[in-house]
């Protein structure tokens, strides 16, 4: 009894009245309550649909028989059944993630090896230059290998993330969480973001068909517009291309509206050499085609070229010069040392067969100004016997 609380005493001449609960809570002794009695009849239920009693053959019962209390094997069932789930979910998770990469490894690796179709396509669409160029050497299978690897990281990067985020979102289903506005402000979420990083989704998209494609490579010499130049790295955002004076160009690869590639599959060194209106051009032509034919038998150089060089005849009748073209087919990029070498080649042959080269003269008439008056002759001195 609280002290602070005073009591009424009944008078001792007046029988006391019996005392009726002013709340539903205060009932006679031993009696329960409404809460009490709704409890036990939901506890009741609960054992009736969830029975837990030793030999019943669920979890709880079997927890029951090793001696465990019933609420401590009725805890330990509900939390177990939810650990269970999440063990499955990131169990198979892992497991998913484990085949899609394998699948996706496999993939790259008969791609870089030539042994899937898109090798074999590779090697028909070549046409005929396919065997000289794309087998020769180890150049387009190293450029193939590069860019399946590359496309399978990018695939297992995102196989690895869309299975992250779905185990994530059962596993918080499990906890009883609602997904719906979850998922709802995730959408939202992506749209606000798609929206603020247009430029940034459109370098990765052009980016990865770029590699897909392969419409260049690390060493390729590529024209780009404003940017001319070796390729040093090649990512899904940015291409990195250094220029023949050493500057380095970043090309935002969304920004790159087209691509000329001066070095995959083949090259051809093409040579207008310049000879005088008074040379005979079949002599000419006759004399290049021997130097070409000299160049292809070097065994310094023979390597260098895929099929015989070829003399396409006169290019252009020029204001100081009569133009005849030379080109040569050639491994990538080796055009330009093949180009070097027949110059220096064609000038010493030329200078030992009297073939002149022309270069440019100008004839400067001046109007309008008499001419200069010649200068007098100088007197002759007087001979003496």
């Amino acid at each position: 009894m609280n002290p602070l609380v005073p009591t009424a005493t009944p008078s001792p001449s007046a029988p006391s009245a019996p005392s009726t609960p002013s709340t539903p809570s205060a009932t006679a002794a031993g009696e329960p309550t409404v809460e009490e009695q709704a409890s036990a009849l939901d506890e009741a239920q609960d054992r009736i649909l969830n029975p837990c009693f030793p030999g019943d053959g669920s979890f709880c019962g079997r927890l029951r028989a090793w001696g465990v209390d019933e609420t401590v094997a009725r805890d330990l069932t509900g939390y177990g059944v939810g650990l269970l789930q999440i063990v499955v979910i990131v169990a198979g998770g892992l497991l998913a993630r484990w085949l899609l990469h394998r699948a996706i490894s496999r993939l790259t690796e008969q791609i870089a090896t030539g042994e899937a179709g898109i090798g074999r396509w590779s090697r028909r669409s070549a046409g005929a230059a396919a065997p000289a160029v794309l087998d020769a050497g180890a150049f387009a299978g190293e450029r193939r290998a590069q860019r399946a690897r590359t496309v399978g990281s990018v695939l297992r990067s995102t196989t690895t993330a869309g299975v992250t985020i779905t185990a994530v979102l059962l596993v918080l289903g499990v906890f009883g969480v609602d997904l719906g506005p979850l998922i709802a402000g995730a959408g939202v979420l992506g749209v606000a973001l798609g929206f603020g990083s247009q430029t940034l989704v459109k370098d990765f998209l052009s980016g990865l068909f770029l590699i897909l494609e392969d419409q260049y490579g690390v060493g390729d010499v590529v024209d780009l517009g404003d940017a001319v130049g070796s390729v040093e790295a090649v990512g899904l955002r940015v291409t990195r291309v250094r220029s023949v004076d050493g500057t380095v160009w970043y090309v935002r690869n969304g920004e790159i509206l087209r691509v000329g590639n001066q070095s995959q599959g083949w090259a051809r060194a093409v040579l207008d050499v310049n000879v005088a209106y008074g040379e005979d051009v079949a002599r000419v032509r006759e004399l290049l085609r021997e130097v070409a034919h000299e160049f292809t038998e070097d065994e310094e150089w023979r390597h260098l070229v895929l099929e015989e060089p070829e003399v396409w005849g006169v290019e252009a009748l020029a204001p100081g010069a009569v133009v005849v073209r030379l080109v040569v087919k050639t491994v990538p990029l080796e055009q330009w040392n093949v180009a070097r070498e027949m110059r220096q080649r064609i000038k010493a042959r030329f200078d030992a067969e009297g073939v002149e080269i022309p270069f440019p003269q100008q004839t400067v008439w001046l109007r309008g100004e008499q001419p200069a008056p010649a200068p007098a002759p100088a007197p002759t001195p007087a001979r003496t016997p």
